[in-house]
């Protein structure tokens, strides 16, 4: 049998996650196999607000935030595959390791988080990262991350 693609886009995910403009760094995600792997797309604009800082006159998104990205798309995939059962939970960071960036990514280019879960039980879950430019390997990371309540 044929499993449905999954695709979230914007508005889906302003209900998964609590990130808000201009920290909200996912704009769609696709492929989703609940608890195990996702795909998120992030198209970097030239009105980023990072951008004017980072560089002048060379405008490159900041590689934490593609880390950031990756976290997020990973966020995205938990929140969706639990339903009901994390509505309102927050998902922290505990750790970022490995953490490689391979190539620059400018206003135009549209990146690929693609990320898996590799393991972790219960509130903390751990996962591996790759983000990719038209082919391209931009940055990788192994990330994990624990759901807490607000104000924890």
């Amino acid at each position: 049998m044929d499993q449905q693609e999954i695709i979230l886009n914007h508005s889906d995910i302003l209900d998964l996650i609590p990130h808000r403009y201009p920290f909200l760094l996912v704009d769609k995600v696709k492929n989703i196999i609940p608890w195990q792997e996702a795909v998120g797309i992030k198209a970097i604009t030239s009105t980023e607000p990072y951008l004017d800082g980072h560089f002048p006159g060379f405008p490159i998104m900041p590689g934490v935030l593609i880390i950031e990205a990756m976290a997020q798309t990973a966020a995205v995939m938990i929140s969706h595959s639990a339903g009901d059962e994390l509505k309102g939970m927050l998902v922290y960071f505990t750790t970022i390791e490995n953490a490689r960036f391979r190539a620059p990514s400018h206003p135009g280019d549209v990146l690929e988080l693609h990320v898996k879960r590799t393991g972790g039980k219960s509130t903390l879950h751990k996962f591996e990262g790759t983000t990719m430019n038209n082919g391209v390997k931009v940055a990788s990371a192994s990330f994990s991350a624990m759901i807490v309540p607000p104000n924890k």
